[in-house]
């Protein structure tokens, strides 16, 4: 069995849900306290033993690039006039925490497209897709979860959050399970945006997948899906049909934050500043004071 030593990271959306925001800057650059929130999702790569970082651009994405890039010599400069050798550190090691490889997205719309847009540099490797606007706070890391799983099982692996609001349940793609040992269940089907009161369980199955090479084929041979576009649950089910076992494992010690919609977005900047040891204190003081 082949390592996992790619992730490929989609981040060619327009973000229309944070307009006029996101007319110049990509909504994965929005800042939750200190770091954008596709930092996380690269940390959480690199933390779960990965260096290779695939990330899929749009045309209004160059900030990305930039972010990922050596600092300038300016800002350098600046730092050092300043002594603040402790941030000069922290945006050096940036650039350096991985090899980072960027493709421009083409093809229609759907998130299957930026998986396919990136098969040139995969080739015939298994893979890992995490989505550049939602991380997942855990430890071990999601994707360290999800790779040790696959070692064991292998075919096709996706993160499950377990959405405890029912009525949350038609925002996802929900799946109906089996299960297998512990935290992993086998996918029987998963149901995109269902009725609440119809779903087959609580259990979102997206953010996170491990897939095969065999996924780039099911991408090219299905047909446009739900709006016309093409999605990855699609090729999934195409390759499931085929005899692919496809398994979710439950993130363990885990806490989703879906940086999507504006009201998503503010809650996760609310609640890491809570966490964050420079300014947990004042801010929690800062929010008691309000009269709301």
């Amino acid at each position: 069995m082949k390592k996992i030593t790619k992730v490929v990271i989609p981040a060619a959306g327009f973000g229309t849900r944070f307009l006029p925001q996101t007319k110049a800057l990509p909504k994965e650059m929005l800042p939750v306290v200190d770091k954008p929130v596709i930092q996380y999702v690269v940390e959480e790569a690199i933390n779960s033993g990965i260096k290779n970082i695939i990330i899929i651009t749009g045309s209004n994405k160059r900030a990305i690039e930039d972010h990922f890039d050596e600092p300038s010599e300016d800002l350098v400069q600046n730092l050092i006039q300043g002594k603040k050798f402790e941030l000069l550190e922290q945006i050096k090691k940036i650039s350096q925490m991985a090899e980072f490889i960027y493709i421009r997205q083409k093809g229609p719309y759907g998130n299957g497209t930026p998986v396919l847009t990136a098969e040139p540099v995969i080739e015939n490797e298994p893979f890992a897709v995490l989505w550049g606007d939602e991380f997942i706070y855990s430890n071990p890391p999601r994707l360290k979860q999800m790779i040790n799983v696959y070692e064991n099982l292998g075919g096709i692996i996706i993160s499950g959050v377990e959405i405890k609001n029912k009525e949350d349940l038609n925002r996802y793609g929900i799946a109906d399970l089996t299960h297998v040992k512990e935290n992993i269940y086998k996918i029987n089907e998963i149901i995109e945006k269902p009725d609440p009161e119809k779903a087959p369980s609580n259990i979102a199955t997206h953010g996170g997948y491990i897939l095969p090479p065999e996924i780039f084929k099911a991408l090219k041979n299905i047909k446009p899906g739900k709006g016309g576009e093409i999605w990855l649950v699609d090729a999934i089910n195409y390759l499931k049909k085929q005899g692919m076992p496809v398994y979710a494992v439950v993130i363990k010690n885990g806490k989703y934050y879906d940086t999507g919609n504006k009201f998503e977005y503010l809650k996760t900047v609310i609640e890491m500043a809570l966490n964050h040891p420079e300014i947990n204190g004042k801010f929690k003081t800062f929010l008691k004071s309000l009269k709301i």
